[in-house]
């Protein structure tokens, strides 16, 4: 399986003796991602090694570096320590990067180590724009029940995030060990097919405030996770026109913003 491999393990317990059970499990694979822009390295990240292409585009839109217009091609190479993914920005793109300061190199538990200053972590962000979508509550329920389906690499190992995009079905999910690395990749997938931004993203981790920053730069109106919010989280999407959904179960869940989306009527207008 890409992004996964068997690792042999002994297990213990009651259930198994005498003694221990040999055998193997999978598990996810983690190697270290550099994100390139044109030949100079900007982040290196712990990541899992699929879905390398969404990857750089979703990093470059969610940090603000570039859209799919200004990408000319993205290359991954591998090396023997992991994976150097090239992307090639127009010179105008180029010219902007140039003048940011910014190193991202960490780990994938952190999405903002390496930046150097406060206007960085709490950068401004674009607002939702008005749109027509909105769920009924049965469609959050849903949406959360139907995500299991679409954890391959979480049904094999059990130690990967996901994160999945909801227009009326989930049309399209992204795996990886890191949360922000998934919701990068998701990113990616969906500007590279240039599906709308009209829709809920869902994700299995936690809301911090750059999550709901990647889901602004994407255009997103809505988070559905399954994890709590961090407080400050919920200020940022307040202030950002994001509806922001936690703590969802397929039975119930928990709004924290713009509750407006949500429904009462059996369809979404």
């Amino acid at each position: 399986m890409i992004g996964a491999r068997a690792t042999p393990r002994l297990v213990f317990g009651p259930s198994v003796q005498p003694g221990a059970q040999s055998g193997k499990r999978m598990l996810p694979e983690e190697v270290a991602v550099a994100l390139s822009f044109n030949g100079t390295t900007q982040a290196v990240m712990m990541a899992t090694p699929e879905d390398l292409v969404d990857f750089g585009y979703g990093f470059a839109q969610t940090e603000g570096i570039a859209t799919p217009a200004d990408i000319l091609s993205v290359e991954v190479e591998t090396l023997p320590k992991g994976r150097d993914v090239q992307i090639w920005l127009a010179p105008e793109a180029e010219a902007k990067l140039s003048a940011r300061r910014r190193t991202m190199t960490g780990p994938v538990g952190c999405g903002l180590c390496g930046i150097d200053s406060l206007d960085q972590a709490l950068r401004d962000v674009p607002t939702a724009q008005p749109s027509a979508f909105r769920m009924t509550p049965a469609h959050v329920m849903e949406a959360v029940a139907s995500l299991p389906a679409q954890q391959r690499l979480h049904d094999a190992t059990r130690a990967v995030h996901c994160a999945a995009f909801w227009n009326g079905k989930l049309t399209l999910a992204r795996e990886d060990v890191g949360r922000h690395n998934a919701l990068d990749k998701l990113v990616g997938a969906m500007v590279r097919i240039g599906t709308s931004p009209a829709g809920a993203v869902v994700l299995t981790s936690r809301v911090s405030i750059d999550m709901v920053q990647k889901v602004a730069m994407l255009g997103a109106p809505m988070i559905i996770a399954v994890s709590a919010p961090t407080a400050d989280a919920v200020t940022l999407a307040e202030s950002a026109g994001i509806t922001l959904i936690a703590l969802a179960r397929s039975d119930r869940f928990e709004v924290f913003t713009h509750s407006d989306r949500i429904l009462e009527e059996s369809h979404v207008r």
